[in-house]
């Protein structure tokens, strides 16, 4: 353990969402793009009207919702492609051991465990309601490295909630890994 127990950067290794549940993780980026495309045909349209008051005012229109709805899919697409990332921590015990500590802290914290391969992967949803699946926590053993992601269920969508619990998830796998649980 060369830094104490503490995460690495973020690799730029991200957690793969395949199909339909990447389609759905990214939709509220997808609609951002939409409504900027919208917003760039309503600036091309103003440029065929008649009168240069309305032209100015559809075109100004055309703008602001063109910046606004491009800034905001463009700040969603960033953190979603950031929460996908691994944050690797660095553990004394081999993946094995990290496994086992994983997987118990996944339970005793009423996590669903998902997929299981001992030693190599775990993956687990989150429980907050009956219905809902919450958020997904997916590890990775290397070695004696633990890579840990957590993502908002994408039949959720992005929340600003669901991100803070994500943190909370990644802090749990962390704790529990250098024994700090």
């Amino acid at each position: 353990m060369t830094d104490g127990g503490r995460d690495k950067p973020m690799s730029m290794e991200r957690l793969q969402l395949v199909g339909w549940d990447r389609a759905r993780y990214f939709i509220p980026t997808a609609i951002c793009l939409y409504l900027t495309l919208l917003c760039l045909v309503l600036v091309v349209t103003s440029a065929f009207l008649a009168s240069l008051q309305n032209t100015v005012a559809v075109a100004a229109a055309g703008l602001f919702g063109l910046l606004l709805s491009g800034g905001l899919g463009l700040a969603l697409w960033t953190a979603q492609r950031r929460d996908l990332r691994y944050v690797t921590v660095e553990t004394l015990a081999d993946a094995a051991a990290n496994f086992e500590i994983v997987r118990a802290a996944a339970i005793g914290a009423g996590w669903r465990i998902v997929r299981a391969d001992p030693g190599r992967r775990l993956e687990a949803c989150t429980s907050v309601m009956l219905l809902d699946e919450g958020e997904r926590v997916a590890v990775q053993f290397r070695g004696r490295d633990v890579l840990v992601a957590s993502i908002c269920d994408p039949s959720v969508g992005f929340s600003l909630v669901g991100r803070r619990h994500c943190g909370e998830h990644r802090e749990l796998v962390r704790r529990a890994v250098i024994g700090e649980l």
